[in-house]
């Protein structure tokens, strides 16, 4: 196992545990596994995992709420779709009250 499939591995174990109806950041996702300054290779992680059923990956945003990662998503409109039927409010392309549905994973040693 290489060192980024590793990498990609610990960002997924992370993203598995955002609980429904929340959402977290690249960067959270980052600091969570002792990579703080790791936010794009998170993102990078994530962008290979939306085809991926057990990675819940539409729940992993910007840090500002958007919908960065929608693109890697099949359909238009799907990231919003599925963030939505978990009761996420979504107007172009950012999620709506982003604080209260933000999800802060705890550290994990490396």
């Amino acid at each position: 196992m290489t060192n980024s499939s590793n990498f990609f591995e610990r960002v997924y174990e992370v993203a598995k545990q955002i609980p429904y109806g929340r959402v977290t950041t690249y960067g959270a996702i980052a600091k969570a596994i002792g990579a703080a300054k790791s936010a794009r290779m998170v993102g990078y992680a994530m962008n290979g995992a939306s085809e991926r059923e057990d990675v819940p990956a539409h729940r992993v945003v910007n840090r500002k709420g958007v919908l960065t990662g929608k693109h890697h998503f099949a359909g238009t409109h799907l990231m919003q779709q599925l963030l939505e039927s978990e009761g996420i409010k979504v107007e172009d392309d950012q999620i709506q009250d982003f604080k209260s549905v933000f999800w802060e994973p705890e550290t994990t040693s490396t």
